[in-house]
C-alpha cells in the first residue's frame, strides 16, 4: 500500500524514453535539487521520469535549460524507406536534403557543451541549361551551454558541414551560436525556528494571568507581615500596661508619718 501510495504521489515528466535518456534527465534533476525517479514500462524497453507534482515546474525548466530530453533525428534509413509509392525526382530530392540536414544535425548535437542543434541545408535543383554547377547554402544554429565559448569551434563545425554535404563552399556555410541562460539558483527554504511558548499568542493570556497573580501574592504577604507586625505592638503595649497596673503603691515614709 505503502509503494501504490507513493507511486500513485509522483507526476510524470516524459515517457517512452530509452534508458539512457531516463538516466540522463534523473541524474540532471538531482543535481539541481530536484527529486526524480525512473519507471520501467510494461514492455520493458522504455522509462519515465517522474517527480513530486510540487517540483513539476521547476524540473521542466531545469530540462529545459538543459536541451533535454534531446531531440530524435531521422536516419537517411527511415527517411528513404520505401512504401511501395513512386516518388518524384522533387520529391527524392527534398528527402535527400532532410536526410542531410537530420544527419549533420545529430553530429553537432554530440558535441560537448552543445544543448540544441539544428542544420538548414538548402541545395537548389541544377539548371539542365546552364553550365554552372548550383551552388548550394547551409545555416547551422547551436545552442550551448552557458558560459562556454564555442568560437573556437566555429571553424571546425563548418568544415563538418562543407564535407558532408557535395558542392557547398565553405563561405556559404553560416554558424550562429546562442547561449543557453543559466539556471536561476534556487535557495532552500531555511528551517523554521523551534516553537518557544513565550512567543505564542496563545500564552500570553496566561502570562498575564500568571503576573497578576504574582502581584496578589505580593501584596497578600505585604498586608500579612504588616498585620502581623501590628498584632505584635499592640501585644507589647497591653503588656506595658498591664504591668503598670499590677504594681503594688509606693510606701509612705517615716517623715511623712
Amino acid at each position: 500500500m505503502a509503494l501504490l501510495l507513493a507511486a500513485c504521489s509522483q507526476q510524470e515528466l516524459y515517457g517512452q524514453l530509452s534508458e539512457r535518456q531516463a538516466n540522463e534527465m534523473v541524474a540532471v534533476l538531482r543535481i539541481a535539487g530536484v527529486k526524480a525517479d525512473k519507471v520501467a514500462a510494461r514492455d520493458g524497453k522504455t522509462f519515465t521520469v517522474t517527480t513530486n507534482p510540487g517540483d513539476f515546474s521547476r524540473a521542466v525548466e531545469v530540462l529545459h535549460d538543459s536541451g533535454l530530453p534531446r531531440d530524435n533525428f531521422d536516419t537517411l534509413g527511415q527517411v528513404f524507406k520505401k512504401e511501395g509509392f513512386v516518388s518524384s525526382p522533387l520529391e527524392e530530392r527534398a528527402r535527400f536534403t532532410h536526410a542531410l540536414s537530420q544527419e549533420i544535425s545529430h553530429t553537432i548535437s554530440s558535441i560537448d557543451g552543445v544543448l540544441q542543434a539544428r542544420v538548414h541545408v538548402s541545395v537548389p535543383e541544377k539548371n539542365p541549361l546552364s553550365d554552372k554547377p548550383a551552388t548550394a547554402t547551409a545555416s547551422v544554429f547551436i545552442r550551448h551551454r552557458p558560459g562556454l565559448d564555442m568560437t573556437q569551434q566555429v571553424g571546425k563545425i563548418k568544415a563538418l558541414v562543407v564535407n558532408a554535404i557535395e558542392g557547398l563552399p565553405y563561405d556559404n556555410v553560416t554558424v550562429v551560436l546562442f547561449p543557453a541562460e543559466s539556471m536561476p539558483v534556487v535557495a532552500k527554504p531555511a528551517a523554521p525556528a523551534p516553537a518557544s511558548i513565550w512567543g505564542t499568542d496563545s500564552f500570553k493570556p496566561v502570562v498575564a494571568i500568571g503576573a497578576g497573580l504574582g502581584v496578589a501574592a505580593l501584596v497578600l504577604a505585604w498586608f500579612l507581615g504588616w498585620r502581623q507586625r501590628r498584632s505584635a505592638s499592640s501585644g507589647h503595649a497591653l503588656t506595658v500596661r498591664n504591668r503598670a497596673s499590677s504594681a503594688p503603691p509606693p510606701s509612705k515614709s517615716a517623715h511623712s508619718s
